[in-house]
């Protein structure tokens, strides 16, 4: 019984193969999650030879914690350009609040959630997660120190209030995962409490967030 041969994928530029995989594993941690990523998966993905992803990534362990960082360090840049553009420092800390807490976004949530888990044993990927959890706590600390030199913060410690506002942001979220009672309502609560521990203005973050609300 003769067999045909599988076919050899098309030669490409290392670059533009590099990024082919990348992306394949990206969408198979979007859609399946990290622990789905393994060579043949991604290779399957990208309908190459599993040698071939070896090629590029030396261990899956790599493979995984580059694919986090990507995923991660993506949606970071997008919100902190987002923020950047808003006139004052309340508007931009409401704005990443609202934006952090969008629903369509808890694809990421059950990425981070699942990176904290597989951490635990994969020192490669616990090294990537806190550059990541640093880079965003950076982008929460600049929001809050700006606000404190316009006078619209008054914290004293930007540094500390930046990782117990992320560390609701990631509560709440992953809570949402499992579809939390008051997932609805999260956006409103988690703006009166960061109003409380920056100083804002009463209301001054939730109308950031949520256009036309009277609280």
């Amino acid at each position: 019984m003769s067999t045909t041969p599988p076919r050899r994928a098309p030669r490409k530029a290392p670059a533009e193969r590099a990024a082919e995989l990348a992306q394949a594993a990206r969408n198979i941690a979007l859609e399946q999650g990290l622990s789905a990523i393994t060579l043949r998966n991604v290779a399957q993905r990208a309908g190459v030879a599993p040698g071939l992803v070896a090629h590029y990534y030396p261990s899956v362990e790599v493979l995984v914690a580059g694919t986090f960082a990507g995923v991660v360090a993506t949606e970071t840049a997008e919100i902190a350009a987002l923020v950047a553009g808003a006139p004052t420092p309340p508007l931009g800390l409401g704005l990443l609040l609202d934006t952090l807490l969008d629903e369509h976004r808890l694809e990421v949530t059950a990425v981070w959630v699942e990176a904290w888990s597989l951490g635990r044993r994969n020192e490669t990927l616990a090294v990537s997660v806190r550059e990541q959890m640093d880079a965003w706590q950076a982008v929460i600390r600049d929001l809050v120190a700006a606000g404190v030199a316009s006078g619209d913060f008054t914290t004293p410690d930007a540094e500390s209030v930046a990782w117990q506002i992320l560390g609701m942001i990631d509560g709440l979220n992953a809570q949402a995962l499992v579809r939390w009672d008051g997932v609805a309502d999260r956006h409103t609560h988690l703006a009166r409490a960061v109003e409380v521990m920056v100083g804002a203005a009463p209301s001054s973050l939730l109308r950031a967030a949520v256009p036309g609300v009277d609280p």
